[in-house]
């Protein structure tokens, strides 16, 4: 009844195996569907990147990064600190970078129409912008004490502290206050976070009519103890292939005093169908749309049909939010055992990160309390965070913590190293090797997944070559015929009767039936029920056993008599 009643709830054999045979199918055609989708992504995610946008990246900030103001090999862009060494490389270095009218022997190669091809392959878009922003005096207190020696008092970049009124000349828009646009980014730089607008101006299109300008602002004092920042923008497009490089200066002028020079070099294939392969690309796009669409649609059903129960698996949570490939995870048993390790061991994986980061964190601030007027590294409370990373992966600067403060500067390291490396590390470590190896033990006794895809495709695999070498196994089988009918004729001539022989056959086919099904090296790590016929069979062969052993006792107490006879 007991096994009539789980039939009744899962099937007969045959149709849970007819049931696993259906599943097996759909998941192969769900991995190769989902096969496609994952090279269709990777050919759009190559497929925008060209090689030669580092070359153009390169070659453009060699040229107004790197070259230095004639007669002073040591001023460049990066080495500016100060407003003279501003306008020196303004007027030279990145004037002669932006404008190239003749080619190298002088002589007229193009027909320039009014625009500048630097290096000769690479126009330039419109004419380049310079912006700056200002903060308004008295926006910080100046100490009571020192006030007769300086009375004036500008902050450090805010919107609030931005000064938003003319100045100067106040004759054109470099001297007015342009107000930002609605949803325009704000450009985060080293020591402060910009928002648009600002005192504007752009250059014009003749080298002469540009030095002219920056010489006026800078014998006008266009920039002011009140500066913060400037920028300066253009781009660039290069027909040979086809490829823009934005570019973006930047100079911020610290309430500390001083200049801090940043830059942003993007190459970006704006014009997208050109080629027969961008078109490619394109069809590519359409697929990865329709495959979005059949992903989605297939994820609703399931939050459709098991409702609040969908969003108690984390796969699922992954699905709504990746849709990645991870649903076959189970494809082969290393894999699954991955899975099933992580699964395991989260919940004391979250226990061990909150202690983990309670004691990382406290050791960042200690960093930057100590280190983070000194070094670097340690200037900022993210970057305290970063380098301990850094320390973790053997990337660090002992030197200069040492350096900094000679006492707790190897205190802090050491320490930090024995506390998060040796211990910490260690533990998270132990985590994860000790349900590794119970997951690992698990397995050995047959706990494994009921559905392996990978063991269901070899299976398949198998089955495929028994039908191509079935003549083969024919003759294999002929010869396991002749060989039992040589060992039954044998068995006659020396004298054992009929019954035996037969006893004797069926003890073999039962033994190599049971040897198959549970000793086999291919599947004994599934774990298979037993049916009722099974165990009948299992019984019968083991009453058989006894009555064969029972026979051989019965043989030996003969043979010992007739020793123990022989000796007296």
């Amino acid at each position: 009844m007991a096994e009539a009643s789980r039939w009744h709830r899962g099937g007969t054999p045959k149709q849970l195996h007819y049931r696993k045979e259906e599943e097996v199918s759909t998941t192969l055609q769900e991995l190769l569907l989902y096969f496609i989708f994952l090279i269709n992504l990777c050919i759009l995610a190559f497929g925008m990147v060209n090689p030669h946008m580092y070359y153009l990246n390169k070659v453009m900030s060699s040229l107004f990064l790197d070259t230095s103001v004639p007669g002073e090999e040591r001023t460049n862009f990066k080495s500016i600190h100060s407003i003279t060494d501003f306008w020196k490389f303004m007027e030279g270095p990145f004037l002669e970078g932006l404008y190239w009218d003749s080619w190298y022997n002088n002589e007229n190669l193009y027909d320039l129409k009014n625009t500048s091809r630097i290096y000769y392959e690479n126009i330039l878009l419109g004419v380049p912008r310079v912006r700056q922003l200002k903060v308004r005096n008295n926006t910080c207190k100046v100490y009571s004490s020192v006030q007769s020696l300086m009375n004036e008092c500008y902050n450090k970049y805010t919107s609030e502290n931005e000064d938003l009124t003319d100045f100067g000349l106040k004759l054109d828009t470099e001297w007015k206050y342009s107000a930002p646009s609605k949803n325009s980014p704000w450009h985060w730089g080293f020591v402060g976070v910009y928002r648009n607008g600002g005192y504007i101006f752009t250059l014009s299109k003749s080298k002469s009519e540009t030095l002219n300008k920056f010489i006026n602002l800078r014998m006008n004092s266009w920039i002011t103890r009140g500066t913060r920042v400037i920028f300066i923008d253009f781009s660039l497009y290069n027909a040979n292939v086809n490829l823009f490089c934005i570019i973006r200066l930047v100079a911020e002028f610290p309430a500390t005093g001083g200049i801090i020079t940043s830059w942003q070099f993007y190459s970006v294939k704006l014009l997208r169908y050109v080629s027969y392969y961008d078109y490619f690309i394109a069809a590519c796009e359409i697929a990865f749309c329709i495959f979005l669409f059949v992903f989605t649609i297939q994820e609703l059903q399931k939050i459709k049909e098991f409702k609040s129960a969908y969003f108690k698996s984390i796969w699922n949570w992954l699905e709504l939010l990746l849709l990645v490939i991870f649903k076959f995870i189970s494809f082969n048993k290393t894999m699954s055992q991955l899975s099933t390790t992580l699964s395991r061991c989260i919940k004391d994986i979250v226990g061990f990160a909150i202690m983990f980061f309670i004691i990382f964190f406290a050791y960042a601030q200690l960093g930057f309390l100590l280190f983070g007027s000194q070094v670097d590294d340690f200037s900022t409370f993210q970057n305290s965070i970063f380098a301990q990373f850094r320390i973790v992966l053997g990337d660090f600067n002992f030197a200069g913590i040492q350096q900094a403060n000679f006492i707790l500067g190897p205190i802090y390291f050491i320490t930090f190293i024995f506390f998060v490396f040796f211990v910490l590390l260690n533990m998270f470590l132990a985590i994860i090797n000790d349900t590794y190896s119970e997951v690992k033990a698990d397995y050995s006794i047959g706990r494994s997944p009921d559905f392996e895809v990978g063991k269901m495709i070899k299976e398949r695999y198998k089955n495929a070559l028994e039908k191509l070498k079935l003549k083969k196994s024919q003759k294999a089988e002929d010869k396991k015929s002749m060989k039992r009918k040589d060992l039954a004729e044998q068995a006659r001539r020396e004298g054992f009767d009929e019954k035996e022989i037969q006893s004797a056959e069926q003890m073999k086919k039962w033994k190599e039936r049971l040897e198959k099904k549970y000793y086999s090296t291919e599947i004994q790590d599934d774990y298979q029920p037993v049916t009722q016929q099974e165990f009948r069979d299992l019984f019968l062969y083991a009453v058989e056993l006894e009555k064969e052993l029972h026979y051989v006792s019965l043989k030996l107490n003969r043979v010992m008599r007739k020793v123990s006879a022989l000796q007296y």
